[in-house]
């Protein structure tokens, strides 16, 4: 099954982070990056957000991944 594109509020209610968690992690290398679809639109990759989940489930539970 193809990966869905996901717009901020979805990733918000999967992860459990703040707007502004999200994007702090991202510049610092530890939430997967959004891409662009326009001036106002920004999307993550499903099955990226999925991985990162995963990883903090694996790694005990710490988000700071």
């Amino acid at each position: 099954m193809p990966s869905r594109l996901l717009r901020l509020p979805e990733v918000v209610a999967r992860v459990g982070l703040r707007r502004s968690t999200i994007y702090k992690r991202m510049s610092d290398g530890r939430f997967p990056k959004c891409r662009s679809l326009g001036a106002k639109c920004s999307v993550w990759v499903e099955a990226e957000i999925d991985a990162w989940i995963e990883n903090v489930v694996r790694s005990g539970n710490q988000a700071d991944h």
